[in-house]
């Protein structure tokens, strides 16, 4: 059983104002060029895995090798 303790911990963990902070320590620690391709490497890691989900789910045609993607 949870305590009260637990669930007030963690109530209001993702508030805007908690993000703008993190966003702006995140910033501050890694600078904006660091913070730019760690956002394209991140978005680019969420792609493939979308796609590599879509391609796992549909039915293999008969034959055909998956596109590649560059």
């Amino acid at each position: 059983m949870r305590s009260g303790v637990e669930v007030f911990m963690f109530e209001g963990l993702m508030q805007p104002m908690h993000l703008l902070v993190i966003l702006v320590i995140a910033l501050l620690f890694f600078g904006p060029a660091k913070l730019g391709e760690l956002g394209k490497g991140l978005g680019d890691g969420i792609r493939h895995f979308k796609n590599a989900v879509k391609e796992g789910s549909e039915p293999a045609a008969s034959g055909e090798k998956p596109q590649e993607q560059k």
